[in-house]
This record gives C-alpha cells, sequence and structure tokens, in this order.
C-alpha cells in the first residue's frame, strides 16, 4: 500500500483516524497504531514481516542487559548492532558481495524486505541511544515495535532517533488545529508527488531507455536535470505525507529537506537534503570515529568513509557506491580549504558561482546514481560533450513535452527555490499570523490540490517512490 493510492486515502486512512480519535486512552492508542502499521506494511507481501519483528524482537532483548550497570554492556550493545546489520546485508547486499568475489557464479540476494534500511537504521539508533543513556531502555515491547514499525515513516523516513521520538510515544495530545496541520501538510507532500515528480519522471525514463550512442550531451543534461527535479519532489514530497501523517496522530518528525539546491556548496546541500539521514551518520558514526577532532588526515578519512557507507546505503551496487565517494571527495576538499566554500562575505557573483558549482556537482552525482549499472553511467558521461542526437529519439521527446508536462517542469523549476515559506511570510506579516483568512486561505489551496491530485490518480500511469527501494 502506498500513500498515493485510492486504498490508502479513502480506506485505510480514515478508518486508522476514526478508531484513532474514539479510543480514549494512549495505551489503546498505541496498540492500535501498532497492528494496523504492521497491517500496511503486510499489505503488499506477508514475507516483509519476519525480518521487521526479528529486528524488533532482537533490539528489544539485546537492549535489556543496557540497562543495567556492568562491565558487558558493550558486548550486549556489539551483538545487537551485529544481528541488526547482518539482517541488513543479508537482505540487500548478498547477492552483490557474492558477484564481487565470484563474478561466474549464480548469486541471488534474499528478498528485499519493504523499508529494510529505515527500520533497521531506527533499531540501532534505539541500541546505541540505550547505550549512551540507560534510562532509555524501553521495557515494554508493544513500544519499541511501534517505533520501527510506525507506518508514515516505516517505508522511507524520516529517521527519527529514539532519543528524540520516545517521548511521544508515552504522551502525546492531538487538537483542531494541529489535525488540519497535518492535513496540509499532506496534501502538499501528495501533489508533489503527483503533480510535479511525475511530470519529470517521464522525461527521465524516456532518456535513460534510449541507447547511450542515441543522446546528445543536452539530451543527457536534460534527462540528469530532470532527474534532480523527479528525485527531489518525489522523497520530499513523502517526507511532507509522512510528517504530515505524524502530526495526526500527534507524532512530530524532523524536517528532512530544506531546499537543498539554493546550497552553496556540497557540504551545505547535505545539511539541507535528506538531513536526517545525515544526522544520523554524523551523530552514530563520524563523530564516534572523531570526526574532525583527530587530524586533517583522520578528518578526510572519517568523511570519505562515511559517505561510502552512505553510498552503499542506498543500494548495492556500484553506481552508488561511486556516487557516495563522488560526494567524500567532493566534501572533503572543501574541508580542506572552507575559505573558498564560505558564503559569508563574498559578493553575489561569487555566490552564484558557488550555487552553479554546486549544481553541476550534485546533477553530475545524481546521472551516476540514476543509471542502471556503472557501465550505462560511464556511457551517458562519454555523451556529454556530443551534439548529435537520434532523430526518432528526438521525436518521441517532443511527443513527451505536451503543454500539461512543460507547465509542471516549469512548476517544479519554481517551487524548487524557497518561494512558499517567502509567500507564507509576507502573507502572515499583512495578514498576521493567526488571521482566520490566512487559515481559510491554506484550507482552500489545499483542497484544490487534492481534487487535482485525485483526477492525477484518476489517470493512472504512476511511477513507485523512488525511496521504497532502499
Amino acid at each position: 500500500m502506498v500513500f498515493n493510492s485510492a486504498a490508502f486515502l479513502f480506506f485505510f486512512l480514515p478508518v486508522v483516524l476514526l478508531l484513532d480519535r474514539l479510543l480514549p486512552r494512549l495505551r489503546g492508542k498505541n496498540a492500535l497504531l501498532c497492528a494496523l502499521s504492521i497491517a500496511f506494511y503486510c499489505f503488499d507481501s506477508l514475507t516483509n514481516l519476519p525480518f521487521l519483528l526479528f529486528a524488533a524482537l532482537w533490539s528489544y532483548l539485546l537492549a535489556l542487559p543496557l540497562h543495567r550497570e556492568s562491565g558487558k554492556r558493550k558486548l550486549w550493545l556489539t551483538l545487537g548492532l551485529l544481528g541488526n546489520l547482518a539482517l541488513l546485508c543479508m537482505c540487500k547486499y548478498a547477492g552483490f558481495f557474492l558477484s564481487v568475489v565470484a563474478p561466474g557464479s549464480a548469486a541471488r540476494s534474499f528478498p528485499l524486505p519493504l523499508g529494510v534500511s529505515f527500520f533497521t537504521f531506527h533499531a540501532l539508533s534505539y541500541l546505541i541511544d540505550c547505550y549512551r543513556d540507560r534510562s532509555l531502555v524501553e521495557r515494554s515491547p508493544g513500544r519499541l515495535l511501534l517505533y520501527l514499525s510506525f507506518f508514515p515513516r516505516l517505508i522511507a523516513g524520516p529517521i527519527v532517533k529514539w532519543k528524540d521520538g520516545r517521548a511521544e510515544l508515552t504522551e502525546r495530545r492531538v487538537g483542531a488545529a494541529e489535525t488540519a496541520a497535518g492535513l496540509r501538510r499532506f496534501v502538499r507532500g501528495l501533489a508533489k508527488k503527483l503533480l510535479l515528480a511525475e511530470g519529470a519522471a517521464a522525461v527521465v525514463n524516456a532518456v535513460y531507455a534510449a541507447e547511450p550512442t542515441a543522446l546528445s550531451g543536452a539530451l543527457v543534461l536534460l534527462a540528469a536535470a530532470c532527474y534532480c527535479l523527479q528525485l527531489f519532489f518525489d522523497f520530499s514530497g513523502y517526507s511532507d505525507m509522512a510528517i504530515g501523517l505524524g502530526q495526526l496522530f500527534g507524532f512530530h518528525f524532523p524536517e528532512n529537506f530544506n531546499y537543498p539546491y539554493i546550497s552553496q556548496s556540497v557540504s551545505e546541500f547535505w545539511r539541507r537534503w535528506h538531513i536526517t539521514l545525515n544526522r544520523w551518520f554524523v551523530d552514530y558514526l563520524y563523530i564516534p570515529l572523531g570526526g574532525s577532532r583527530r587530524g586533517t588526515r583522520r578528518a578526510l578519512f572519517n568523511r570519505m568513509f562515511v559517505f561510502l557507507l552512505t553510498g552503499l546505503w542506498h543500494g548495492a551496487g556500484w553506481t552508488f557506491l561511486v556516487w557516495g565517494l563522488w560526494h567524500g571527495l567532493l566534501v572533503s576538499l572543501e574541508g580542506l580549504f572552507p575559505a573558498l566554500f564560505r558564503p559569508e562575505g563574498k559578493s553575489a557573483g561569487k555566490r552564484a558561482l558557488l550555487r552553479l558549482y554546486t549544481l553541476a556537482a550534485v546533477l553530475l552525482g545524481f546521472l551516476v546514481f540514476r543509471a542502471d549499472s556503472l557501465s550505462q553511467a560511464l556511457a551517458l558521461l562519454g555523451r556529454l560533450f556530443c551534439t548529435q542526437s537520434d532523430p526518432a529519439l528526438l521525436l518521441e521527446l517532443r511527443i513527451l513535452f505536451t503543454p500539461a508536462r512543460l507547465l509542471c517542469l516549469a512548476a517544479c523549476l519554481i517551487f524548487v527555490l524557497p518561494i512558499y515559506p517567502w509567500l507564507k511570510r509576507r502573507a502572515e506579516a499583512r495578514l498576521g499570523e493567526a488571521s482566520a483568512a490566512l487559515e481559510l486561505l491554506g484550507d482552500t489551496l489545499a483542497l484544490l490540490l487534492f481534487v487535482f491530485c485525485i483526477l492525477a490518480m484518476a489517470g493512472g500511469g504512476y511511477t513507485p517512490f523512488i525511496y521504497r527501494q532502499f
């Protein structure tokens, strides 16, 4: 089941909301959300469930000894981490590693459970936070299972650290204003996915399906730019929907995106893109490795290692590894020459150059990230300076560029910039932050967007959320 399906919008979500509001006690609400989150997870396939339950049970049992003062706490933590990492590697990387070690073998991976990277990282967060603070050990297995399986963020985040999200499992309230804000946020994310990401996806799919020899450099750059837009609106749309759904039930998830394409360095880009993943790696890996406190060489190694793992987290493939190393290299170089990439005190022209550099670096990285194989990525990179395209492919692309799709791409270029918060601030300054007119305007726009989304759903032909595969 996906958020942008009729089954979710018109059956699952209304039923969950109604039952949640009818139950008077928090304990009953938690039990309801846990049970229906499991049902949501099993909707596509029951084979996913044992992996999630293993992660929950293993983490629960291995964290219990962490509550006691004992010299074996590090041993229990290590076993807990290894169990979860073994599950992740078995499901996600076994086939890739076997293909590297024995290229001629018929290497097969285990079935990839939905959201395995996300619920594994939540389980690791739980164990590490309990090791650092014994008071965080959870005695209720049901609450821990809800933390790992809560349906709004189960499939693709945002990643909520245990120390940050634990309190709302035991105390939360939802009012009318919170419900309205959650619904508006959900509709905004739904519109990003159905009205913006889908328009860019058609162009990306057409170009990447073609033979590289049929492409000119302009078409390769067009596909890479459209993929940047598709990925941003697809993933940030999912995050908006998850955050909005969380608000409906009294949970407050951290923001996951902050207009990353206006960044003036790749380092800043990672402070704005997939923010919760970046903070997870910084808190649980980069800082424990020593961060930048142990000299320049160690800092460079730590950055490269973290971004290598970031690439691997996204998928078992050479394209993801190269993408991670590319970002690690650029972040490391920026760390060696910080004055060059610090925007403070620079002229408007120099800040524009920094933005162009960042966009070019990110675009080239995502060009490789989207490729089906490293050979395809290299072939596409090799076509960047070619000027000839296959006429048949050009005709196919011209057919794709309908007025509606051109309007969609224009909207993508507008809303990838921080125009919405600027307009909101201006409206609040003129009408007042708590103005009834402003609330009515927001609700009306949300309703109109929802109608357009329903019309888009009725047309059919949408792609799954990109981060479902991770």
